[in-house]
């Protein structure tokens, strides 16, 4: 049987997981919880889970904070991101820091089940384009941009989508005045003045 938790924060997209995996004799899904502090408190419990299906932009802990724990505790969890974000620069991230798959939450219920069934084993899971995505990022990544943080990337996504600092503030359920600071160092490692400017050297270095 393999054991999974479902972390994501919202409620409709974790209850209609659950009901999908139900349906598989195989595998059995022992949480739903709506961020990554949740998970870590719950797995410093239970650690008898397998593989986590955990979201990327979550209050509390977001996805890339709770892969970096699980490399710290050395976790025998198996973290599989499902995502809304199909950038390379996301993906190639969440691969460098212990993600066993990445999925689009589009994904439909073959697809994630095959997945599921793959990491369980031990092996990785990225299908054709989530792959190509990576390696178009890794191979064109500009070298002379200074490297931004997990955080500055998702604020540099959100604003080049054209949401404003308040929008992002909720969202990411951070203060203006955070997200500002994050715009500020963005801008200075971009090296730009604008955000025109910033979207247009971000995609550029391949970091949109």
């Amino acid at each position: 049987m393999i054991k999974i938790v479902i972390t994501d924060d919202h409620k409709l997209f974790r209850i209609g997981l659950s009901e999908l995996l139900k349906k598989q004799k195989d595998i059995q899904v022992v949480a739903e919880l709506s961020n990554g502090k949740e998970f870590l408190d719950f797995i410093s419990k239970k650690p008898d889970i397998d593989i986590v299906l955990l979201d990327i932009t979550m209050p509390e802990l977001d996805g890339f904070e709770v892969l970096d724990k699980l490399a710290e505790l050395k976790s025998t969890i198996k973290p599989i991101i499902i995502s809304m974000f199909d950038d390379g620069n996301y993906i190639a991230k969440c691969a460098k820091n212990g993600a066993f798959s990445y999925l689009l939450k589009n994904t439909d219920e073959y697809e994630l089940v095959k997945a599921i069934r793959t990491v369980a084993k031990g092996k990785k899971y990225f299908n054709q384009m989530i792959s190509e995505k990576m390696i178009n990022f890794m191979s064109t990544q500009h070298t002379s941009v200074k490297k931004l943080s997990n955080k500055e990337s998702e604020i540099l996504i959100l604003i080049s989508k054209g949401f404003t600092t308040k929008d992002i503030a909720l969202k990411l359920f951070i203060s203006t005045r955070t997200v500002e600071t994050h715009r500020a160092n963005i801008l200075k490692k971009l090296e730009v003045k604008n955000t025109a400017s910033l979207i247009k050297k971000a995609t550029e270095n391949k970091l949109l």
